[in-house]
C-alpha cells in the first residue's frame, strides 16, 4: 500500500519531486566532479614528478655495500630500497629508498643514514613527491601547506554540495507536514510515514546519484582534455593530463551522496513522525518562536519591519540553516581560493620573476654535453657575437665536499653558533659551478679578482640559521679571508685535490641559481673550465647537462612596474631563443625564455582562477537554489503571519521592507563570517611563509570576491522578491482561507 501512495504522490506532485531528483543529480554529479578533478590532478602532478625526477622518497650516497644495503632494507619503515646508481670497488653508489608511511621521514632519514655510516648532508630528500602526500619539508615549507588549503576548500565545496541535497529533502518534507497529519489521524503510525519518507526518498534518488557519478566522471575527463587542448600550444612539452579512474573515488562519492541522501530524509522524517496528528493536521509547518527575541542592530536600522525580519529569520533558522550554511562555505571556498592563488601567484612573483628578472633572459640546456670541450667551439663564440646579446655565459654543476675546522670559520660564523655539533671540524657540501673560461673572467672583473684560469673564486657567505624567515635570508661571512688554497674532495669519497684560491667573494655570477637553500651550510666554489679539464677527472663527473644563460640587450626584455613586457619584449626574446637554437642544432637542446615563460604562468593562474572560481560559483548558486526552495513554500508556510501583520495595519509596502531586511540579513551573513575567518587564514599562511601583508593586501583579490559577494545578494535578493509578490498578491481573504493559498 505504502509504496503505491508514494509512487502516486511522486506522480501527481512533479515538481516538488522534480526538485529533489535534480538536487540529487546536480550534487552527486558536482561531488563526482570534485572528487575525479582532484585526484586525477593529484595523480598527474605524481606521475610527473616521478617520470622527471624518479620514484623515491629519499636518496643515500656513499659506500654502500650489500651489508650496509640489507641494513636499511631491513628498517621497519623502509618500503624499498633500489641502487640506482652503482659505484665500482671505492666508489659511491647512489641508492633510493622508499618509506611505507613518510610522514616523519626528516626525523627517520638521519638515522637510517647514520645506520649505513652515511653523513648526514649526503641524504637527499624528494621533497615535491612528499609535499603531495602532505609531507611538509622544513626547507620549503609552501608546498605542503598550498595542497592542505586546496584540500580545506575542496571539504568546504563538498558540505556546500551536501546542503544542497539536505535542504532539498527538508523543503519537500515540510510542505507535508498536513497530509501526514491526516494518515496519522487515520491509524498510521510514525513507523510507517518514516518508512514512507525513506522508501520515496530511495525511489526519486538512487537513479540521479548513480547517473550524477558518472556524468561527473565524465565532465572531468572532458575537462582535463579540454585544458590539454588549451595548453597544447602554449607549453607543448607538457606532460598531457588525463582522467584516473580510482575505485576507491567512485564509492566514497557514491557512499558520500548516498548518506547524505538517506540522512537528509531520516532527519526530518523523523520529526514529522513525531508530529502529533493534531500538530500535524493544524499545520506544523508555520513558522513560529516560543519567545519573541529583540533584534537592537536591525530595529535600530530599520525600525519595526528590522525587528519583525529578526524574529522571522530566528523562527525560520532551522530551515534556511542548509542554505545560509551552504552560502557561507560556497563563499568561504571561494575567498579562500582566490587568496591561496593570489598568495601562490605573489609567491612566485617574488622568489622567482623579481629575483630573477635580471639574471635571465634565454636558458638553454644542452644535453649530455660538457663544459670543458663546449667551451671552445665555435657555437658558443657566435651565441656571444649574436645581435642582440649583451651576456653569455655557459657553466655546468658538479659536486665535492671540503673539510672545514673552527678555526677557519669566520668571527661571525662562530658568535652566531657555527656549526652547533661542537666536533670543532665538519665535512661540507661544496658544489663547484664550472663556467666557459670567458665568463669566468668577466666574473672576475665584476668582483675585482685577479683575472686567472689557476684557481677558484669561493662564495664566501653562510645562512644566519638562527633567522627562520626564509625569504628574506641573513647572511654571515662564512670564512676568514686568509687560505689561499683549498683542498676539495671527491663527494663521499677521499680522494682530493688542492686548488688556489684567487678570491673570496659575497657576490655571484649573474645566475637563475640560488644557494644555500636545501643545505644552509654548502660552500660554493666557482671554476673555470680550463681548470676542471686538469682536476676534473679525480673530483668525478660533472651533470650531464650544461646550462647556457643569455642577457638580451637593455630594454629589449624589461617589465614595467605591473609585470607587463615592453612593446615587443616578447617577439625580440622568441627570435633570440629561435637564432640560438639554430646555431645549437647539432646538439639536443631544450629552451625557455622569460617573458615566455612568465606570460604561460600567468595563464595557468589565470586558468585555476577561472576554474575553481567557477566551480566556486556553482556551489554559491545551490545555495542560492536552496533560498529558492524555500521561497516556493511562502505561501503555505508563511501565509498566516502575513495576514496577521495585515489585519493589524501594516501596509504591503511594510511587509515588503520586512522580506527585504531578511534577504540582506541572509545574503550579508556569509560576508560577516566568511571575511574575519579568511583573513585569519590568510595571515596565519603570511605568517607561516613569510610574506609582507601590505604587499598582499595589494595585490588581494578584492574585485572577484565583491562580485561575487554581490551576486549573492542579486539572487537572494530575487528569491525573496518572486515569494513575496506571490504572497501579497493574495488578499486577506485568500490568505487566511485553509490551504487555498497552495
Amino acid at each position: 500500500m505504502w509504496k503505491d501512495y508514494s509512487l502516486s504522490y511522486i506522480r501527481k506532485n512533479r515538481a516538488s519531486s522534480f526538485s529533489v531528483l535534480a538536487a540529487a543529480l546536480i550534487a552527486a554529479a558536482f561531488l563526482s566532479l570534485l572528487f575525479s578533478l582532484m585526484y586525477s590532478m593529484w595523480d598527474y602532478e605524481r606521475t610527473r614528478i616521478v617520470a622527471e625526477e624518479g620514484d623515491y622518497h629519499a636518496r643515500l650516497t656513499g659506500r654502500i655495500d650489500e651489508e650496509k644495503l640489507e641494513l636499511i632494507r631491513g628498517w621497519a619503515n623502509v618500503e624499498s630500497a633500489v641502487v640506482r646508481k652503482q659505484g665500482a670497488e671505492g666508489e659511491n653508489t647512489v641508492v633510493d629508498i622508499r618509506l611505507k608511511d613518510p610522514s616523519d621521514i626528516y626525523e627517520e632519514m638521519p638515522k637510517i643514514a647514520a645506520l649505513a655510516g652515511i653523513p648526514e648532508n649526503q641524504t637527499e630528500y624528494h621533497d615535491q613527491l612528499l609535499s603531495l602526500f602532505l609531507v611538509r619539508s622544513p626547507r620549503d615549507p609552501d608546498g605542503a601547506m598550498m595542497l592542505a588549503l586546496f584540500a580545506a576548500v575542496s571539504v568546504f565545496a563538498c558540505i556546500a554540495l551536501i546542503l544542497v541535497i539536505h535542504n532539498a529533502f527538508a523543503v519537500f518534507m515540510n510542505d507535508r507536514v498536513h497530509q501526514f497529519g491526516i494518515l496519522s489521524s487515520v491509524g498510521a503510525t510514525p513507523g510507517q510515514i518514516r518508512f514512507c519518507l525513506l522508501q520515496e526518498a530511495g525511489l526519486l534518488c538512487a537513479l540521479p546519484v548513480l547517473f550524477g557519478n558518472l556524468a561527473g566522471m565524465a565532465a572531468a575527463a572532458g575537462l582535463l582534455e579540454g585544458i590539454n587542448l588549451y595548453l597544447k600550444k602554449a607549453a607543448p612539452d607538457r606532460l598531457p593530463s588525463h582522467f584516473v579512474f580510482h575505485p576507491a573515488v567512485f564509492l566514497l562519492s557514491v557512499l558520500c551522496a548516498a548518506v547524505t541522501v538517506w540522512a537528509s530524509a531520516r532527519i526530518p522524517a523523523g520529526r514529522l513522525s513525531r508530529l502529533t496528528p493534531l500538530e500535524a493536521i493544524r499545520g506544523g509547518g508555520e513558522f513560529s518562536l516560543k519567545r519573541k527575541k529583540h533584534s537592537p542592530i536591525l530595529s535600530l536600522l530599520f525600525g519595526v519591519e528590522g525587528e519583525l525580519a529578526g524574529n522571522a529569520l530566528k523562527a525560520q533558522r532551522k530551515a534556511l540553516r542548509a542554505a545560509g550554511l551552504s552560502l557561507i562555505l560556497s563563499f568561504l571556498a571561494f575567498t579562500l581560493m582566490e587568496s591561496v592563488l593570489s598568495l601562490s601567484r605573489l609567491s612566485t612573483q617574488i622568489t622567482y620573476w623579481d629575483r630573477y628578472q635580471n639574471a635571465w633572459d634565454v636558458m638553454i640546456t644542452v644535453k649530455n654535453t660538457q663544459i670543458a670541450p663546449f667551451g671552445k667551439t665555435e657555437e658558443l663564440s657566435r651565441i656571444r657575437s649574436l645581435s642582440g646579446v649583451r651576456d653569455v655565459l655557459a657553466y655546468q654543476k658538479a659536486r665535492a665536499q671540503r673539510l672545514l675546522t673552527d678555526g677557519e670559520l669566520s668571527g661571525a660564523f662562530r658568535e652566531a653558533g657555527g656549526f652547533r655539533d661542537g666536533t670543532g671540524e665538519r665535512l661540507v657540501s661544496a658544489p663547484l659551478i664550472i663556467l666557459d673560461d670567458e665568463a669566468f673572467l668577466s666574473y672576475c672583473g665584476q668582483i675585482g679578482a685577479p683575472e686567472r684560469l689557476d684557481g677558484v673564486i669561493v662564495y664566501n657567505e653562510v645562512r644566519d640559521d638562527r633567522d627562520p624567515n626564509f625569504r628574506k635570508r641573513k647572511v654571515l661571512p662564512y670564512l676568514q679571508e686568509d687560505a689561499d688554497t683549498a683542498v676539495l674532495y671527491k663527494y663521499g669519497q677521499e680522494e682530493a685535490v688542492t686548488v688556489p684560491v684567487t678570491a673570496y667573494a659575497c657576490q655571484t655570477p649573474v645566475l637563475r641559481e640560488q644557494f644555500g637553500v636545501e643545505d644552509p651550510h654548502e660552500l660554493v666554489h666557482f671554476l673555470p673550465a680550463s681548470l676542471w679539464e686538469k682536476i676534473g677527472e679525480t673530483l668525478g663527473e660533472t651533470e650531464t647537462d650544461l646550462t647556457i644563460r643569455v642577457l638580451a640587450e637593455e630594454g629589449a626584455s624589461m617589465e614595467t612596474q605591473n609585470g607587463q613586457e615592453t612593446p615587443g619584449g616578447l617577439e625580440t626574446l622568441d627570435s633570440l631563443e629561435e637564432e640560438i637554437n639554430g646555431l645549437l642544432e647539432g646538439y639536443e637542446t631544450e629552451s625557455e625564455n622569460r617573458l615566455r615563460a612568465r606570460l604561460e604562468s600567468d595563464r595557468a593562474y589565470d586558468a585555476l582562477m577561472t576554474l575553481f572560481g567557477s566551480f566556486c560559483a556553482l556551489l554559491a548558486l545551490f545555495g542560492i537554489s536552496s533560498v529558492f526552495l524555500n521561497t516556493l513554500s511562502f505561501v503555505r508556510q508563511r501565509r498566516r503571519e502575513v495576514a496577521r501583520y495585515l489585519s493589524v495595519g501594516m501596509t504591503p509596502c511594510s511587509v515588503g521592507k520586512m522580506f527585504f531586511v531578511e534577504a540582506l540579513v541572509l545574503a550579508g551573513r556569509p560576508a560577516l563570517i566568511t571575511l574575519p575567518l579568511a583573513a585569519l587564514i590568510v595571515a596565519w599562511f603570511l605568517k607561516t611563509s613569510y610574506l609582507d601583508a601590505g604587499l598582499f593586501i595589494r595585490h588581494a583579490p578584492v574585485v572577484p570576491v565583491l562580485l561575487f559577494l554581490a551576486a549573492i545578494f542579486a539572487f537572494v535578493g530575487l528569491a525573496y522578491y518572486l515569494g513575496a509578490r506571490k504572497l501579497l498578491r493574495c488578499s486577506l481573504t485568500e490568505l487566511l482561507r485553509d490551504e487555498s493559498a497552495v
